[in-house]
């Protein structure tokens, strides 16, 4: 038996029989009916009011290779009706555009189901448009960085050893080096023949770039001196001995020759030729071409000479008296001088005064300048230059505003001029960026190239594990359906929160159509700011997929929706709809959406969603002025809360789809530790009346308590906040900390009780310290100014995990120590965040006695994996020396008294703004210990201090506060500084009190009180008043008295002078201003107080033997504040 298989040529729709020629023409007034069973081909562009198709009509688009540009107002496929744009078999290969018009306020009567600027499929309709086949989107595979670009430098260089004349020869389409050749003009005329042969058969056009490397002057003929001529060199028939040249051209074109020409200048001086020029390469980029010819003078640092010390007049290093002591380790003209002391600080950083520092007289500092009598002892060292020798280069930079994506997988369809846009992989959905492919011949399967370079970072690999791969987006076909818009918006109610036209076209499909196949097309500029118009509508269509009856099931797939303004696929009351491959980007609303719930079977595979704005429609759409707006005045105290009932389970089915951005209906996301939402009750009636409290605190570190938790966490401890305009604090460029993060405080900081926080100043930056066997201890880490100020850290992981992180914020060029609760771990990796080069602190590490350590330095690449060995630390018996650490060694040194490593953390390289790292890396230090077994807990607070406390410094001063006149409000801060102390002379004994007020100070002149009154309304200085020890010692009546009578919203301030009266009936005075009764008083007090009918979190009193400061800021004007 014989079967015979029948296989049936493929029929694309514009080569169906019948088809009958159309073309209307441009008329916005020609209404257009095709139906009674006509079926027409449209073959060029036309401009019409409406297409209609019914009653059998059938529309099909030419497959031109000239562009068809449609324009109307609307295409309404009804019963029977069908339009064809190519088949699943055919794709259409041309280029096609369908152009929506029209305004929202048009006069025309609007379709009552399909409205206005549409392609309606209505019952009984056809509607089949097949594109061409391209990748959807896929995953960049290789991270570019801001401004990054494809490298395709070219470096060619050469010194000793490669004599004579050197040519290349430069493709000027391309910038691509076709040949170069070495001649030794130097050895042989025969080398100068062959060089006039090789430029003589060079292609006209080709660019021809040279140098002369050493010597090439020696054996040099006519026939090269005129061929070079002849090519636009004027130099080069007087090249000398030794002589630099360089010279670049375009054969056959002698003006566009440019050429340098230099003097050799003896074993000891530099010289150069240098010539540089910029071409365009035949697509549209350009490349510098550079030729350097030169004698080059490197230098090299002498050893260090220390002739002379400091007794006598001073310390005298002159550079004659150096040359007498050491005649053949000193050159006869130094380039430079360096000076520093023996324990090697640069002389600039002594604190000396320095008479003279100069490279040919040499160093001198003069005990006589220097206000403590005797200068340091200093030795210097001199900067000498070397014999010349030789180098030769020719470069050739791109200067190409271009770069290479590299891709996940092949760019099937990709070509020049398609459009793409490369997902945020940042918390901003708005670093989304879109690129135009250029031609790229060089570009392999999963390259491209595109026009222009990345402004923000786009990763392309994964990071700790986690795909962090930005998405490629393809947003060309060739076949496009667009909304024409007006310049700006107009005429609705979306114009409150859009400055654009939002009524874009729109596809719609009614119940019952008859097919809807719709692949490869572009929709731009569709949707409405209205309900049920959408770029892709599919309208309580039911089941549209096998169990509706169509066969093939309904699908839209390969799409490229994007720049729209309502959604991008929306599913309403339909099931079965396949929806693949399919992008959406910078839309307004939801994008991929299903209406009402119900709907089932509906599959979205392999969707990417990216840039999602907020729309008005649905409240879940809104951003908060939406919301505002909207609701503003349905009813009193109307919040708006959507409600989404699940009836049904599996109603959807997502398939490797990414959203990677969602619409603005909530805040951007902040750090935890900086803003803690107020969440409304569940229970909550829409019309309760909403309490209203006055908001006084700009910002604020949460109180422990039911709304902010225990504030222990990590985070919380170690926030800080730059106010670089002082917008918040009112002092600019100050730093904001938690009030009892002394690892950040300095004596000068001021506090902010109302904030629970500090204003201080400084160099800061932060350390994260790995730790591993075991990771579930606890660490307190002390800063050596405040040595009973610790801070106790529990880890940003689990305890369960292999390892712990600390990530404690230190200011930068302080000592500290650290300890454990359990023995100390075996393995300890400190990496350096945020510090720049030469940025550094000393840390102790507590271990147990008889522990013995490795540590090395290194480099860690956190997006190639990389670690890079850079130095080791040697152990030293000189704690000072840890000080002396550089990049490839470094010190430690182990106090076994005191159970403390000690070493200097310091960083080595430059870094970028705003980047955590340095430009090569992550550096760090690694400590391995072995630690022996059965150790108790690594605490060494009691043997550390005070052997290692030291005298807290102010190392950047604070910044000035913002005069009134530049406050934006009338709300702000006054700032008090009051002091009670003593001073000692010998036997000599001396008080002092003095209250200081926005920079008006007031010393207190008698022993006693003195009472400062400042008005809580506006800061005003009201009066200041003393009470002798006498009237304290004595019935009270009168300070009682005063204070009764002052106004409320009174702030008073009190300090002490000469020994205070601690008991007595006055202290009354103190609890009536706010002070805990429990607190015992001593010789000295400050006190900030308050009367008034509440207790302010300000209120603050110190008291101590020999000084009691407080220096802080009051909110002006005072307001009761209700407790969360």
């Amino acid at each position: 038996m014989t079967l015979t298989l029948l296989v049936y040529p493929t029929v694309c729709p514009d080569r169906e029989p019948g088809l009958q020629p159309w073309t209307p023409g441009h008329s916005e007034a020609h209404h257009v009916t095709i139906g009674y069973g006509r079926k027409v081909i449209l073959t060029s562009s036309a401009t019409v009011h409406s297409i209609e198709i019914l009653n059998g009509g059938k529309l099909v688009i030419a497959d031109s290779y000239r562009p068809i540009l449609l324009r109307t107002k609307h295409i309404l496929i009804g019963n029977r009706g069908q339009l064809h744009i190519g088949s699943p078999d055919c794709p259409y290969k041309g280029n096609l555009t369908i152009s929506l018009f029209g305004r929202s306020d048009d006069t025309d009567a609007e379709h009552s189901y399909f409205g206005r600027k549409y392609i309606g499929v209505g019952t009984g309709g056809t509607l089949e448009i097949h594109g061409q086949k391209k990748l959807s989107w896929t995953f960049l595979n290789k991270t570019l960085h801001p401004g990054e670009s494809e490298d395709n430098s070219y470096l060619f260089e050469r010194g000793w050893g490669n004599r004579g004349i050197i040519v290349h020869v430069i493709d000027p389409k391309t910038g691509e080096v076709l040949h170069n050749d070495r001649f030794d003009t130097y050895r042989s005329k025969e080398e100068s023949r062959r060089l006039a042969q090789y430029v003589d058969v060079v292609d006209n056009g080709m660019i021809l770039a040279m140098v002369v490397n050493d010597e090439g002057s020696n054996n040099l003929e006519d026939s090269a001196r005129k061929i070079l001529t002849k090519l636009g060199s004027k130099d080069f028939h007087r090249l000398g001995f030794r002589h630099p040249w360089s010279f670049i051209a375009l054969k056959g074109n002698a003006s566009s020759a440019v050429e340098d020409h230099a003097i050799y200048q003896g074993t000891k001086a530099s010289s150069e030729a240098r010539s540089s020029r910029m071409f365009q390469s035949e697509y549209g980029e350009h490349f510098t071409i550079t030729t350097s010819s030169q004698w080059v003078q490197e230098a090299e640092w002498t050893e260090w000479f220390d002739r002379d010390d400091e007794r006598g007049s001073g310390d005298w290093e002159k550079l004659s008296d150096l040359h007498k002591a050491y005649p053949d380790r000193l050159c006869s003209t130094p380039m430079d001088i360096q000076a520093e002391s023996h324990d090697g600080v640069p002389s600039n950083e002594t604190g000396d005064v320095i008479y003279k520092s100069d490279r040919d007289y040499g160093f001198v500092c003069l005990n006589k300048d220097q206000s403590h009598g005797l200068c340091h002892n200093y030795r210097v060292r001199f900067l000498c230059g070397k014999l010349v020798r030789p180098q030769a280069s020719i470069s050739i930079e791109r200067l190409s505003n271009s770069t290479v994506l590299e891709l996940a997988e092949p760019a099937e369809g990709w070509g020049p001029g398609d459009k793409l846009v490369l997902a945020s992989t940042d918390y901003s959905m708005h670093q989304a960026e879109e690129f135009t492919i250029l031609p790229c011949t060089a570009c392999g399967p999963t390259q491209v190239k595109v026009q222009g370079k990345p402004v923000f970072l786009h990763m392309g690999e994964e990071v700790d594990g986690v795909d962090m791969r930005a998405e490629v987006g393809l947003l060309s076909r060739n076949i496009l359906v667009r909304g024409e818009m007006e310049p700006g918006c107009y005429g609705n109610e979306a114009c409150k929160f859009f400055a654009f036209d939002t009524f874009g076209g729109h596809v719609k499909v009614e119940r019952g159509f008859k097919s809807v196949q719709v692949s490869g097309v572009e929709l731009q500029h569709m949707g409405q700011q209205s309900m049920g118009h959408y770029p892709v509508h599919f309208h309580m269509n039911g089941d549209v997929d096998q169990k509706g009856g169509y066969d093939p099931p309904t699908s839209v797939s390969d799409l490229s929706i994007h720049h729209t303004f309502s959604r991008c696929v929306t599913v309403h009351g339909s099931n079965g709809l396949l929806v693949k491959d399919v992008v959406g980007y910078d839309a307004l609303g939801h994008c991929f959406f299903t209406e009402d719930g119900p709907e089932e079977r509906n599959t979205f595979d392999h969707c990417l969603g990216l840039m999602i704005r907020a729309g008005t429609l649905l409240p879940s759409d809104r951003d908060s002025k939406m919301c505002r707006d909207i609701t503003q005045g349905a009813f009193p105290g109307y919040v708006a809360n959507p409600r989404q009932d699940c009836r049904h389970a599996a109603l959807s089915h997502l398939h490797d789809t990414h959203l990677s951005s969602l619409p603005l209906s909530s805040p951007s996301p902040l750090p935890l530790s900086s803003l803690h939402p107020l969440t409304p009750s569940p229970h909550s009636s829409p019309s309760t009346p909403c309490s209203s409290y006055q908001i006084t605190s700009r910002v604020f570190f949460g109180e422990p308590g039911p709304w902010f938790n225990k504030m222990q966490m990590d985070g919380d401890k170690t926030t800080i906040f730059h106010d670089v305009d002082g917008s918040v604090s009112e002092y600019p460029g100050a730093f904001l900390v938690k009030e009892d993060n002394w690892l950040l405080r300095h004596p000068d900081c001021i506090d902010v009780p109302d904030w629970r926080a500090a204003i201080c100043s400084g160099h800061y930056a932060q350390i994260y310290i790995q730790t591993r066997n075991p990771a579930s201890l606890n660490m307190q880490m002390v800063k050596d100014e405040y040595p009973d100020r610790p801070l106790t850290l529990e880890g940003a992981l689990g305890k369960r995990k292999h390892y712990q992180q600390f990530q404690p914020v230190v200011t930068l060029g302080k000592g500290y120590t650290v300890h454990w609760d359990q023995a100390a771990p075996a393995e300890i990796t400190v990496w350096l965040i945020n510090f720049n080069r030469n940025d550094w602190i000393n840390v102790g590490f507590c271990y147990p006695t008889g522990t013995t350590f490795t540590i090395i330095s290194d480099i860690h690449n956190r997006l190639t994996k990389q670690t890079r060995k850079t130095g080791v630390f040697m152990r030293t018996t000189q704690r000072d020396k840890i000080n002396q650490s550089h990049l490839s060694r470094g010190y430690y040194y182990w106090e076994e008294d005191t159970g403390l490593l000690f070493l200097r953390v310091k960083a080595h390289n430059e870094k970028e703004d705003f980047a955590f790292c340095s430009v090569k890396g992550c550096e760090r230090v690694k400590i391995t210990a072995v630690i022996p077994k059965g150790s108790s807990p690594s605490d060494c607070m009691t043997q550390a201090y005070p052997l290692h406390a030291e005298m807290p410094i102010v190392d950047v001063p604070m910044p000035r506060k913002l005069p009134s006149a530049k406050l934006r409000t009338t709300d702000h801060f006054l700032e008090v500084k009051l002091e009670s102390y003593n001073t000692r002379f010998f036997h000599i004994k001396e008080d002092f009190a003095y209250t200081e007020v926005n920079g008006r100070k007031l010393y207190q002149p008698d022993d006693g009180v003195q009472l400062t009154v400042m008005d809580g309304h506006d800061g005003r200085l009201v009066e200041s008043k003393g009470f002798r020890n006498s009237i304290l010692q004595g019935v009270p009546a009168q300070i009682e008295s005063y204070v009764n009578n002052l106004t409320d919203f009174s702030i008073v301030i009190i300090t002490s002078k000469g020994r205070l009266v601690t008991r007595g009936p006055w202290t009354r005075i103190l609890e009536l201003l706010g002070a805990d009764k429990t607190l015992k008083l001593r010789d000295k007090l400050t006190f900030v107080g308050f009367k008034g009918t509440f207790r302010p979190d300000w209120i603050r009193m110190e008291v101590d033997e020999e000084r009691a400061k407080i220096h802080q800021v009051l909110p002006i004007p005072v307001v009761k504040k209700i407790k969360l």
